[in-house]
């Protein structure tokens, strides 16, 4: 059977640190690698797009410097306006470059391509025409992929036209706008562009299909709820626990289940605020490590910490009163920014409970990767977090910090409740695991016109 060649996007793939999405498309390669299909990822990096292979190459694994400030403007037009006409992907040729040490951050694929600046230039051009741009596929692909609601359309190299299908994971900026910094009459544009022209639309969750089909006017039969797999490496799941405590140990001076652990971005969707106010209001003595990058507004998110998010300014020393009671406070809450995969798994498996009571996920991948490691989760009643946790999690309003409060307490001090939780999480998170989703993402592009026959 000839090998479908499927084109996927790197909008998300080139971020250096992991994202949901950047998640999300890796495993969706993968997964499209393993049912049989060819993979070719269309990225938009500020790379070489001439005739020379090497520089090519080269520049795209490494897509450092910039146009002088001046030109930014003119050559954001310049491609804007091509955009709009159609550009023509580039080739990237792979093999010259030694990329062991990023093969983590990079995706399954088969063909790269290349169009520089495209995703600026798509964004940028449609808040300026309200047009999708156009973008030229070589190599005969059978279908264009988004894994992200991007104003693109792909075309085959001629300017056939090609299904064009879009993963939206969720529609928080219209559900919830005041959490996110989204340009929201180009945000909700771009959607409803999407639901016109996608020959498909896939989604993570009944949640958020509900949200497409009522919010965007999407008839039921054009959206998929695929879900999302969750695929964490052998190499950290099964590392024996004695390294992990040692780890635990030598890397953040903490004790296996002996903290609860909050990992993801901090920003107020994420609802880090009202977690911190109730911990404190637990009076939990195990300490609680919030493990993400500080995103936009995390300055209010953490503003019951520290008054500007820095240690360094909480006065050394013996202090009594209101001051030695607020230290105290602040001293049972650990802030960790981004650290790699490999000692995020450890932080998870040690963790005597992941609290994640965020406001509203498209899926929630954190619970589902604790779950999937044993570890014990409180997490929120609203969204899709509950079609993800099932009852292998405490459930809690994220809105109403005593309820989360007590919901620690209870994690805290009932040692049956956390071995019960921790043997239902891996039944739970089973559901999401490869196999189940290389099922669905057979039927759905089986709708399509598109057999995939491997094993997945």
């Amino acid at each position: 059977m000839d090998r479908p060649l499927i084109a996927i996007d790197g909008y998300n793939l080139s971020l250096e640190q992991g994202t949901g999405v950047a998640t999300y498309a890796r495993g969706l390669s993968r997964r499209l690698k393993a049912l049989g299909a060819e993979v070719g990822v269309l990225y938009g990096h500020r790379s070489s797009a001439g005739k020379d292979g090497l520089l090519r190459e080269v520049t795209f694994f490494d897509p450092r410097g910039d146009l002088p400030g001046w030109r930014k403007p003119l050559d954001d037009f310049s491609r804007m306006l091509r955009l709009r006409a159609g550009v023509d992907a580039v080739p990237v040729p792979v093999g010259s470059v030694e990329t062991t040490a990023i093969e983590a951050r990079l995706p399954a694929f088969d063909r790269l391509w290349n169009v520089p600046n495209l995703y600026r230039a798509a964004v940028l051009g449609f808040g300026a025409s309200h047009r999708f741009g156009k973008v030229r596929l070589p190599g005969a692909p059978r279908l264009m992929h988004w894994t992200y609601p991007v104003p693109l359309t792909a075309q085959g190299p001629n300017r056939e036209a090609l299904p064009n299908i879009y993963t939206i994971h969720d529609l928080v900026p219209l559900r919830l706008p005041f959490t996110t910094l989204d340009n929201k009459k180009r945000y909700l544009g771009t959607v409803r562009g999407i639901a016109e022209r996608a020959a498909h639309i896939v989604t993570v969750s009944e949640a958020s299909k509900r949200d497409i089909v009522n919010l965007l006017g999407v008839p039921e039969e054009r959206v998929t709820n695929t879900f999302q797999a969750v695929e964490l490496p052998d190499l950290a799941t099964l590392k024996p626990e004695a390294l992990v405590r040692a780890e635990l140990e030598g890397f953040f001076g903490l004790h296996w289940q002996k903290y609860f652990l909050f990992f993801g971005a901090i920003e107020p969707k994420k609802n880090v605020g009202r977690l911190i106010e109730a911990y404190l209001a637990s009076g939990c003595e195990h300490p609680l490590v919030i493990c993400g990058k500080q995103a936009w507004n995390s300055h209010q998110e953490l503003a019951l910490l520290y008054e500007d998010d820095r240690r360094d300014f909480v006065p050394r020393g013996p202090i009594e009163g209101v001051q030695g009671m607020a230290r105290r406070l602040r001293d049972r809450v650990m802030l960790i920014n981004y650290v790699p995969g490999r000692l995020l798994t450890g932080l998870i498996r040690g963790a005597r409970g992941v609290l994640f009571p965020s406001l509203y996920e498209g899926f929630g991948l954190p619970v589902i990767e604790a779950l999937h490691l044993g570890t014990p989760v409180m997490t929120s009643n609203t969204s899709s977090l509950p079609e993800v946790a099932g009852d292998a999690a405490l459930l809690v309003d994220p809105y109403d910090t005593r309820m989360m409060a007590e919901a620690i307490q209870k994690l805290d001090s009932d040692a049956e409740l956390r071995a019960e939780l921790a043997a239902r999480g891996p039944k739970q998170a089973a559901q999401f695991g490869a196999e189940h989703y290389a099922k669905r993402l057979r039927a759905m592009y089986a709708r399509l016109g598109i057999r995939l026959e491997g094993e997945g």
